[in-house]
């Protein structure tokens, strides 16, 4: 099982950019994919990356703010953040799946999760 690390996180005014980072260790061919969660409300799927990133999946309320990249040298998965907005607030959750490629974006398709890096936005 692979061990996930998130940072980046923190306070930005609406309309700023934020870079969250997630480092893995362990065996780390993994599709990667990152979820936030807000007070009271379920975990939700941001964005997802295949291990060779030739497939790249994102949910609707970010496409065209939000870009998901991999460094497999580094171990390393990234989610730019820009044109950030209230609703963005959440704490976000690096996941790894259970294979190389994105068969569904639910969360029991990610079986290995990090401990989270909150993210606040200010309006």
């Amino acid at each position: 099982q692979v061990q996930l690390v998130e940072s980046g996180g923190g306070l930005v005014q609406a309309g700023g950019s934020l870079r969250l980072s997630c480092a893995a260790s362990g065996r780390t061919s993994y599709a990667m994919g990152w979820f936030r969660q807000a007070p009271g409300k379920e975990r939700d799927f941001v964005a997802a990356i295949s291990w060779n990133g030739g497939n790249i999946y994102y949910a609707d309320s970010v496409k065209g703010r939000f870009t998901i990249s991999r460094d497999n040298a580094k171990n390393t998965v990234y989610l730019q953040m820009n044109s950030l907005k209230f609703e963005d607030t959440a704490v976000y959750y690096c996941a790894a799946a259970r294979g190389s490629y994105i068969t569904s974006v639910n969360r029991a398709s990610f079986n290995s999760w990090g401990q989270g890096t909150q993210v606040t936005v200010s309006s």
